[in-house]
């Protein structure tokens, strides 16, 4: 039995892979696919593949983008997750933050440098006019349980995190949210090393086909919104509007998108070239 490694967010978008796993779906195919949890979240994962740690992840498409073109050797086999990634920009319930234009300057709490939360500072930055090199200042936090220490005793000022996620925070009254910001790009990708590309090919196809066979009808599945209510601590109303949002997907990146996405991370000086396309997608 082949042994592969995966990792991912622990969020409610990677519930397709458990019910693949407690299902004994790779098992049954010969692949002993072993997953690992990233509360660190992009930063965490683009580290774990360079070092080889694990061997494909479930990661941030803008993220995954930016590791390759700082040498990464790595591949996008296939978008995860097709739809916008909703961020919420969160500040500590009792802060005196109103407003977007009341942060401007201040500290952004963000998981590590590379992080999903790290360039959608950026890109929020952009969207609201600031300039990216006086009105930016970062405080790292590791994670959320990091973020929410950090907000709440005043070392940084905002965080932007997927807004299904901190939910059940918002709701506890430790962060309001004060605006939002979607990726203008599919969301989630799976990369995978290009060693293990070269030495089992064959393993990482059928990895993608069992996957896309739970993604495909994952939101017709019996009591779906109640077992994710469940297992993500989520009200049942915001799982079922998030999955009215969350469309996944079985294709590979289009390259116009994938061009897209290095032109607008180039102009937001989060990476300093661009790379022709064949050097981010892998193609079965």
């Amino acid at each position: 039995m082949k042994t592969i490694k995966i990792g991912g967010v622990p969020e409610h978008f990677n519930y397709p892979w458990y019910l693949g796993l407690k299902n004994g779906d790779f098992k049954s195919e010969g692949i002993n696919l072993r997953w690992r949890d990233y509360f660190g979240g992009t930063g965490e994962m683009t580290l774990a593949l360079r070092n080889g740690e694990i061997d494909l992840a479930v990661i941030l498409t803008e993220g995954i983008v930016k590791d390759i073109v700082e040498g990464n050797d790595c591949k996008i086999v296939q978008v995860f997750v097709n739809s916008p990634l909703i961020w919420g920009v969160h500040v500590a319930n009792d802060s005196n933050y109103k407003s977007i234009t009341e942060v401007k300057g201040q500290k952004a709490a963000i998981s590590r440098y590379g992080s999903g939360s790290h360039l959608m500072a950026y890109i929020h930055a952009q969207n609201n006019g600031w300039d990216l090199e006086k009105d930016l200042n970062f405080e790292v936090v590791k994670d959320l349980k990091g973020a929410v220490a950090s907000l709440t005793q005043g070392e940084s000022d905002y965080f932007l995190w997927e807004k299904f996620t901190t939910k059940p925070i918002v709701d506890d009254g430790v962060f309001r949210i004060i605006d939002h910001c979607p990726t203008p790009w599919p969301c989630f990708v799976i990369a995978v090393r290009n060693e293990i590309l070269q030495s089992d090919p064959d393993c990482i196809q059928t990895i993608l086909e069992l996957i896309n066979a739970q993604t495909l009808n994952f939101k017709s599945i019996n009591d779906i919104d109640f077992m994710l209510a469940s297992r993500y601590d989520q009200k049942l109303e915001d799982i079922r509007e998030w999955l009215s949002l969350t469309e996944w997907s079985q294709k590979n990146i289009d390259i116009n998108q994938l061009n897209s996405i290095q032109d607008e991370l180039l102009a937001l000086n989060i990476i300093s070239n661009t790379l022709p396309s064949e050097e981010f997608v892998f193609n079965f």
